[in-house]
């Protein structure tokens, strides 16, 4: 019968083993992995997280560092001013004393 049609039952046997072939490739390709495999993935992307996170941390803590250090010497020069600043204020005020009671 499948000769009157002009496909030979050879044809149809090796279109099918093609098939098969190329839905199992596809099968293994798309296959989900195996527990073992989905659990080392999971630790390997889990240590590249901490990685990440302990690099972030020390560029955080670094910049912080940095950021206090420059905070303190600004705080510092600051309040080496401001106490300048109070004593010629205190020299002042003592000289307009000296000169109140001299009157």
């Amino acid at each position: 019968m499948s000769e009157e049609r002009g496909t030979s039952v050879g044809t149809v046997f090796l279109s099918f083993l093609a098939g098969a072939a190329v839905g199992a490739g596809l099968g293994l390709l798309l296959a989900p992995k195996t527990g073992r495999e989905m659990r080392e993935n999971i630790l390997d992307m889990t240590d590249e997280a901490l990685d990440k996170i302990k690099g972030l941390t020390k560029e955080a803590q670094s910049k912080i560092k940095d950021t206090y250090e420059e905070t303190k010497d600004l705080i510092t020069e600051k309040k080496t001013i401001i106490t300048s600043a109070i004593e010629a204020g205190k020299e002042a005020m003592d000289r307009e004393r000296e000169k109140f009671k001299e009157m």
